[in-house]
């Protein structure tokens, strides 16, 4: 596996919508730093699932990797949940976060503010893209419209439009 530089990266949000919404300072030398959809604080030992404000379509060839940024972690916010992002997952993030600050003191995390980074990796042999029951989640009808067309217009085979349409109907809308 090889990590996609910011100029792939770059290549590959244009083509298929991998990172939407980007913005341009986002994009760091080995990936993107991610933000979350809404303001929140936890307060200590407080466990939060916080939703990333940007839609991740990991393309079937390649699959990513989640760290923290160093600044939350510093202040004692932990970042919970695998590192990986299937290949061919499409959907918000949900980021699973934990206050374990040793002040004991809320940490507030501002939409906008650069939370995670995502590193996009290729991998080896022939795609076997995500089928899990988080697919499309936290997108809107109109988002998941989007990206039925990407999937089915550029990977038919792997993607079926009858299937993937059928799957953007069950998906999860909000968080619970």
């Amino acid at each position: 596996m090889t990590v996609l530089g910011a100029p792939l990266l770059r290549e590959l949000v244009s083509k298929y919508g991998c990172i939407y919404p980007s913005e341009d300072s986002a994009f760091d030398g080995d990936g993107y730093v991610l933000t979350v959809r809404e303001d929140r604080t936890l307060h200590y030992l407080e466990h939060r699932n916080m939703v990333s404000r940007e839609i991740i379509f990991t393309p079937p060839d390649c699959v990513a990797h989640l760290t923290s940024k160093s600044k939350f972690g510093r202040l004692g916010l932990s970042f919970l949940n695998s590192v990986k992002v299937h290949s061919g997952f499409v959907g918000r993030l949900a980021l699973e976060l934990v206050n374990l600050s040793n002040e004991r003191t809320p940490i507030t995390i501002n939409q906008g503010d650069p939370l995670i980074h995502i590193e996009f990796l290729r991998r080896e042999g022939p795609p076997e893209p995500y089928s899990g029951k988080y697919m499309f989640q936290f997108m809107d009808d109109e988002e998941t419209a989007k990206y039925v067309d990407i999937l089915s217009n550029n990977f038919p085979s792997l993607y079926p439009r009858d299937r993937v349409e059928r799957i953007g109907r069950e998906r999860l809308v909000r968080e619970d």
